[in-house]
């Protein structure tokens, strides 16, 4: 869910954290923040760099209730700084910039036949306890003489903004089936996604083996059930 901006966002003094001042717009909007939501409508030149050093002196107050000395260990020292711009800058990113710009072209050449890009690699993060999700995302379309034609690399562009939040996998690929859906207006969009989820591997039952699998089929994918094989027959050779 992408959040759309107020005409006229109703704020909080200046001296209220930005946070506050951000989440204030976003109620006020009646506007949803769930972390696999875009908020970058919301906030303000400069408010950016605000919220990282927020995020940032929290996090040493989360170091300091772990009973870490980061005083005198020199290995720590930097890290409440580094994490906050990991979370605000890189790996959340997707929650606070804005969608990237994606040129779109008309499909002049009339295409009509199935269309597959993958995988593209992606990375996210579980909503739960916040541990890595690594996988690959196999994208399926089938266009028609109406269609908006995009780049290749921008699909990974999309991809990776989407994912660059805290998600829930099932989420994460319906989100960006709803992205190219409205981008691209296609016949019909198939959608794959396998991952690694780390809250598996690194804790909890600690099991290295297990992947999640999950897919999203629309229009003609949904109906054609030849299209549907050929597509997941292609994406299993590749």
């Amino acid at each position: 869910m992408n959040a759309a901006a107020p005409d006229m966002p109703p704020d909080l003094p200046p001296d209220q954290p930005v946070s506050e001042r951000i989440r204030y717009r976003l109620i006020s909007a009646g506007c949803r923040h769930h972390a696999n939501d875009n908020i970058a409508a919301f906030i303000q030149p400069g408010e950016l760099d605000a919220l990282q050093a927020e995020v940032q002196a929290k996090l040493q107050e989360v170091l300091k209730s772990l009973v870490i000395d980061t005083d005198s260990d020199h290995n720590t020292q930097e890290t409440a700084k580094r994490v906050a711009k990991m979370f605000v800058r890189e790996v959340f990113a997707g929650r606070y910039a804005a969608a990237p710009s994606i040129t779109e072209f008309p499909n002049v050449s009339r295409l009509n036949e199935l269309m597959i890009v993958g995988p593209i690699t992606v990375r996210s993060a579980c909503s739960h306890h916040l541990c890595p999700i690594m996988g690959k995302v196999w994208i399926g379309l089938l266009p028609n003489e109406h269609s908006n034609l995009i780049g290749l690399s921008k699909y990974a562009r999309l991809c990776d903004w989407i994912m660059s939040r805290p998600q829930i996998q099932e989420e994460a690929v319906t989100m960006l089936a709803n992205e190219l859906q409205e981008r691209v207006q296609p016949d019909g969009l198939a959608l794959v996604m396998e991952a690694d989820h780390f809250c598996m591997h690194w804790r909890g039952v600690k099991d290295s083996q297990s992947k999640m699998t999950n897919s999203v089929m629309r229009g003609a994918f949904l109906k054609d059930a030849n299209l549907r094989r050929e597509f997941l027959s292609l994406i299993a050779k590749g």
